[in-house]
């Protein structure tokens, strides 16, 4: 059986969405894509990720090997 479609169609300005709404254009071998999160609402790019668990972990680092 011949195999199909080898190279896949490239979409030199396939459109990526969040939330049903435009986020880029970039290239891919899909012609539209859905994403969940990107670096523009994620809270480690933004700057709202809080850091409270590294207190915790560095007073343990310190007693298990200070």
């Amino acid at each position: 059986m011949p195999k199909k479609l080898i190279p896949p169609t490239w979409y030199s300005n396939a459109r990526v969405y969040l939330d049903d709404q435009l986020i880029l254009k970039v290239g891919s071998t899909q012609s539209e894509l859905s994403v969940d999160s990107w670096s523009g609402t994620h809270p480690f790019y933004t700057g709202a990720q809080k850091d409270a668990e590294i207190g915790g972990q560095l007073e343990r680092f310190l007693k298990k090997y200070g």
